[in-house]
């Protein structure tokens, strides 16, 4: 199972790391990634991510990443890949 993974906030040192060190905590592989810093100021990243491998309940891993967007200030959503596709169906 694949999911689409964004996260947004004001930049600061640490982001990627945070993000990418629960991700393999998780067994959460990235499959692709793009990052950039908008206005110097603005941090987006959006991934593809397979979750195959994860032993977590999609529920624990939504509370996992929300937990961790908190602790560092950034809002970070995470949905299947599927419900993403349809929700952006023309």
């Amino acid at each position: 199972m694949r999911a689409i993974l964004t996260v947004i906030g004001k930049d600061k040192v640490g982001i990627i790391a945070s993000v990418t060190s629960i991700l393999s905590k998780l067994k959460i592989n990235i499959l692709d990634i793009n990052q950039t810093v908008m206005h110097d100021e603005y941090f987006t990243m959006i991934m593809v991510v397979d979750l195959k491998d994860v032993t977590e309940s999609f529920g624990d891993v939504v509370k996992c990443l929300d937990g961790l967007g908190q602790q560092i200030g950034v809002e970070i959503k995470i949905q299947r890949e599927d419900t993403f596709n349809a929700m952006h169906r023309i």
